[in-house]
């Protein structure tokens, strides 16, 4: 009877095996050709979990499509992706605990080819035709790709920035924030690719945006309490780039506050960001804020309020729609809401974990 039981259990374990491979031979890729309007939301997953996912959301349909990475290559996107970016037909995909970022048809979801030998990349700005450059977590370098290649030809030594974090390009320059448990700006020449100044803000600087009159906005977290390097008021910082000098410090009224993902709409003179708290202390307040780069002060309410949800991405679209996710408790599917320029819901859908960006297409 042992020996039977025996048997029983290898047959089953057998059979177990052979649905599983079957389901995979079964396995009908997704065969897309969006070439329609639409916006790429990034989902973040859980951290070494490997549950990272991208979602297609048509504007014109709303037909949602969830994972569309995988379905498309019946491959996994990987561990925390991080951003995305859209450059003509392309779409590069930072994979910030895998250390890659994947590059795929931005209308088929097909894979395209990967860029590797990265420590933790954060984001990618994309220079010309041949040339982009990936920020880092944990290097003190940004890395100078070769995009004929996809390949890694030369390091730019970030200064002593503990991280370089988000970039944005301007004429020649590129600036770069330096985020983790740093507090400057770069300013780095795409001709000779070198640093040839840096700015000091306020305390962690995550997110930047240039307005239409060549104005570069800065937003800072302040860090966080407990943390050796200590917090600081977060703050909203422009910055001149003619003179390169700061022209007005706007502070966040509460210490608490963590405010991120600055965005800049298609006018390029209204500055949105989330208004909330990395420690989810009693921020009041908290939501989506709206402001002119105009404006001679912050504003003091949300556009769309918080509430009892966990803003975590923000994007705005070239009509001004803004996107924003709900992240929950980072381990179920975030809900991506849908507003018009006026701040009122259009649509809501769910979509992966921790969604945390929005690519528009």
């Amino acid at each position: 009877m042992k020996n039977t039981l025996l048997y029983t259990i290898i047959l089953l374990l057998f059979l177990t095996s052979c649905m599983n491979d079957d389901v995979l031979r079964d396995f009908e890729k997704l065969n897309a050709n969006e070439n329609n309007e639409g916006v790429f939301i990034l989902n973040e997953g859980s951290f070494m979990s490997s549950n990272a996912s991208l979602s297609y959301y048509n504007t014109k349909t709303r037909d949602l499509i969830n994972d569309v990475f995988y379905k498309t290559n019946a491959l996994p996107l990987g561990d925390v992706a991080q951003s995305i970016t859209i450059n003509d037909s392309l779409a590069y995909v930072v994979i910030n605990n895998s250390g890659k970022v994947y590059i795929i048809n931005a209308n088929t979801f097909k894979y395209v080819g990967k860029i590797t030998g990265l420590v933790s990349p954060r984001y990618i700005q994309i220079i010309n035709s041949e040339k982009a450059y990936i920020s880092d977590l944990y290097s003190n370098a940004i890395s100078v790709i070769n995009l004929k290649t996809n390949t890694i030809y030369k390091q730019i030594i970030s200064q002593n920035c503990a991280s370089t974090e988000q970039m944005v390009m301007f004429e020649n320059f590129v600036y770069v924030t330096c985020w983790s448990y740093s507090n400057k700006v770069l300013k780095i020449n795409t001709l000779t690719d070198l640093i040839e100044d840096s700015i000091l803000v306020t305390k962690q600087p995550n997110s930047l945006k240039i307005d239409k009159n060549g104005k570069l906005w800065v937003l800072s977290d302040g860090g966080f309490s407990g943390s050796s390097y200590g917090q600081d008021t977060s703050a909203l910082t422009k910055i001149d780039l003619e003179t390169f000098t700061i022209e007005k410090v706007f502070k966040f009224p509460d210490f608490d506050a963590s405010p991120t993902k600055l965005q800049i709409n298609a006018n390029a003179d209204s500055l949105y960001f989330i208004y909330n708290s990395w420690s989810a202390t009693n921020v009041l307040n908290c939501g989506i804020f709206a402001m002119s780069i105009f404006d001679e002060n912050l504003p003091e309410n949300a556009v769309i309020e918080q509430g009892n949800r966990i803003f975590y991405g923000l994007g705005i679209s070239k009509n001004s729609e803004i996107y924003v996710s709900d992240a929950k408790n980072f381990s179920q599917q975030s809900t991506v809401y849908r507003y018009n320029s006026m701040f009122q819901l259009i649509d809501s859908y769910d979509v992966g974990i921790a969604a945390n960006s929005f690519g528009f297409k």
